[in-house]
């Protein structure tokens, strides 16, 4: 597993004023898309020079009117616009906790929105402001044909900066990347694009406009403090096509694709490998004979 010190990057604030930036701490598969991607008439990525440049301005226009700022009782992030129906795919660790939830579009337009639902294993969540609002869903591309090299750009609102953009390559993909608590996301996209407290559950663009990833994490500098300049991390569109439309379609995730042992692990001090410190009752551990104390290499 790729082991790093990472930082969730929700945005903590108490306050949010209009052209006041508030500076707070961060909080905050590969399986085939369960519903039609959208890839009619995209941006050709064949541009150099000024035309990169205008393919760049091309992409944000087409990109932030389907990124949206979520703003709970407990914090800030943003999200993405699933459907016309009113759905928004967000982190779930954005919503962690809230008991209020309340959502800004790029056109400046307010809404109260509900937890449709949210799966902390691959820590996504939809929340739902309703249909009638003339909403623009984002195209959702294929992760699956994300390669290393590929020029990107992050889309949310970092320490509250509505609609801010970052830009970077893919510099990696497949990473199996621990959040704490037991989440690991898998086959995260790692990208170069800055990823700041407030841009998780935002957006990570290709230069064809489509929303390839949701950014969620940048990695910790554990010698100097604060994140590592450079290494974020995005949950594939793929994964996120899926478990977002099983949370809209039944209001939870009925098919999560991941194989479950039913125990809680620790790293085993004495050798490689790791050491049973809880048993789910009647899980498959439990049931194949595993016991707590069992090592597991």
């Amino acid at each position: 597993m790729f082991r790093l010190s990472l930082i969730r990057v929700a945005a903590i604030v108490s306050v949010v004023v209009a052209g006041t930036l508030l500076v707070s701490g961060c909080g905050g598969s590969g399986n085939a898309p369960t519903r039609t991607i959208t890839t009619a008439n995209p941006l050709s990525p064949q541009v150099s020079g000024a035309s990169l440049e205008r393919q760049f301005v091309t992409v944000v226009r087409q990109t932030l009117p389907s990124v949206a700022q979520i703003q709970t009782d407990r914090g800030l992030g943003s999200g993405v616009i699933f459907d016309a129906n009113g759905d928004i795919v967000t982190n779930a660790h954005v919503l962690a906790g809230a008991s209020s939830i309340r959502v800004t579009l790029a056109d400046g337009r307010q809404f109260a929105a509900r937890l449709v639902g949210s799966y902390a294993p691959d820590d996504l969540a939809v929340v739902s402001v309703g249909a009638g609002h003339n909403l623009k869903p984002a195209r959702l591309g294929d992760s699956s044909k994300v390669e290393v090299g590929d020029i990107v750009l992050a889309a949310g609102n970092p320490l509250g900066l509505q609609s801010s953009i970052t830009d970077g390559i893919v510099s990696a993909v497949g990473r199996n990347v621990s959040e704490g608590r037991g989440v690991v996301l898998p086959n995260a996209i790692q990208t170069s694009a800055p990823i700041n407290p407030g841009n998780s559950g935002g957006a990570l663009v290709d230069l064809r406009g489509q929303v390839i990833g949701i950014p969620t994490l940048a990695a910790g500098n554990p010698q100097a403090g604060g994140t590592a300049a450079g290494i974020g991390f995005a949950i594939p569109s793929n994964i996120v096509q899926d478990i977002a439309g099983q949370i809209v379609r039944n209001g939870r995730v009925v098919n999560s694709h991941r194989a479950a042992l039913g125990v809680s692990l620790a790293d085993n001090l004495a050798r490689p490998g790791a050491v049973v410190t809880a048993l789910q009752t009647a899980g498959p551990a439990a049931n194949a004979g595993l016991l707590v104390g069992d090592s597991i290499d």
